[in-house]
């Protein structure tokens, strides 16, 4: 398929951070003005090419409109308000004013460096992510908003927010020293692998999202799960030695899997043990059940690697009663040891009832109640509650417990399937 016959939105979303990286790498610091001159090189790009087609080179031609928008802004700049100092200090003007035809090596691939830049230690983690899905996963900031249920104007200002830290950090494209070596066995400094961390992270934060939206009244945001897969597909390209970028696709993989089986024919909640498996998406499953399979055997194992070996596990399972309960078990210990965090230790507490029954679970989830980090989340009430429900001892506790999460969570499939759930543990909660 060549670049005509490729779909105009994926093709610009593809070649989105390979402009960025043009210009970032022409003008140096400048990265807040070649951002905005790659937006504004995008939506010209969506009002022309319907009318006029795709043109021949499209790299080229984002490139020279790009270029060419970042220009005239400069050249504004100067005329009318006497700035050139600031950006000066940061790019020589002759590169400033450099034609499109000197762009730099076309083969060149900044997308690396790029998702380096957006997950810069200077920002917080919201911002990061927001500049990702922008900079490098080419959405809008009118779509990035949607997304996350808040204003565009405050994902704007979010947005500018981040590059004017950027900017102030001195963030450069340039990945960290050494990380050009990740491509080739997966090791290297600690500069490099933290931040290569830190880029996985903001990645699988942008899936968790897309594949189980905090809010709102739709279960899931397809479109985040999806661009967050696309990214993680770019990174392990970029970094095919990485085992832990390869367990994190994995896992995405056959997580989405068994998106199409997650909700009704009404948009209700359907929990893991009751989807019709033969909904899952069976080239998803496949890919990401080969993708682990050849990963783990290469060398460290990570976090991403095991919780994609537990999604495994049940992807493999014809039946939810064909689960194989103790190796998840096992799983979870191993993942622990890596991982001691809150939800790990939740989530082996429901591994733990499904081998040694639902008050052995109980026990460990009333002691991840004193976790200040818990205490107030609704899953730890929801985990209570089912285990509570399938122990059968006191219905009305269970159903108070289902309804103290419903009122907690931000989510309304989510809310609506807590209270259901509430008025069949106990459906005569008066007499």
């Amino acid at each position: 398929m060549t670049d005509r016959d490729q779909p105009a939105e994926d093709l610009l979303r593809e070649l989105a951070p390979q402009v960025l990286g043009v210009l970032a790498r022409r003008h140096g610091g400048a990265f807040d003005l070649c951002e905005d001159a790659v937006q504004e090189a995008l939506l010209a790009a969506v009002r022309q090419w319907p009318a006029d087609g795709v043109p021949a080179n499209p790299r080229g031609w984002l490139v020279t409109v790009a270029d060419r928008r970042l220009v005239d802004r400069v050249r504004g700049e100067i005329a009318r308000r006497r700035r050139e100092e600031r950006l000066a200090l940061a790019t020589p003007q002759s590169a400033l004013l450099a034609p499109a035809a000197d762009a730099p090596d076309p083969s060149a691939d900044d997308s690396l460096a790029l998702l380096f830049l957006c997950c810069h230690p200077a920002l917080p983690v919201p911002s990061r992510i927001a500049l990702t899905l922008r900079a490098v996963g080419g959405l809008t900031t009118a779509q990035i908003a949607a997304a996350f249920l808040v204003p565009e104007t405050t994902m704007a200002q979010r947005i500018s927010r981040a590059k004017q830290t950027l900017r102030a950090a001195g963030g450069r494209l340039a990945p960290p020293e050494g990380s050009a070596r990740l491509g080739e066995d997966g090791e290297d400094g600690e500069d490099g692998a933290a931040r290569l961390g830190e880029v996985r992270h903001v990645l699988y934060l942008v899936f968790n999202e897309g594949y189980t939206a905090s809010g709102g009244e739709e279960l899931t945001a397809p479109r985040l799960a999806a661009e967050a897969i696309r990214l993680t597909r770019l990174l392990l390209r970029l970094t095919p030695g990485d085992t832990e970028t390869a367990g994190l696709l994995a896992l995405m993989l056959l997580t989405d899997a068994r998106r199409p089986a997650r909700t009704g024919p009404h948009g209700e909640l359907v929990p893991l043990d009751e989807q019709d498996r033969t909904r899952w998406d069976r080239g998803l499953l496949d890919e990401g059940l080969e993708l682990i399979a050849a990963t783990l055997p290469r060398g460290h194992v990570g976090p991403y690697q095991v919780q994609a070996a537990v999604a495994a596990v049940h992807g493999e399972a014809a039946t939810a009663e064909a689960t194989d309960w103790p190796q998840i078990l096992a799983l979870y210990d191993l993942l622990l040891r890596l991982d001691a965090n809150p939800v790990v230790a939740l989530n082996r507490a429901v591994a733990v009832a499904m081998v040694h029954g639902p008050a052995a679970g109980l026990g460990l989830v009333d002691e991840l109640a004193a976790d200040r980090r818990l205490t107030r989340h609704h899953r730890l009430l929801a985990v209570r509650a089912h285990l509570l429900d399938r122990l059968g001892t006191d219905p009305p506790a269970a159903a108070r417990t289902y309804r103290e999460a419903a009122a907690r969570t931000t989510s309304a499939p989510e809310r609506r399937h807590l209270t259901t759930r509430a008025q069949q543990a106990d459906p005569h909660p008066n007499t």
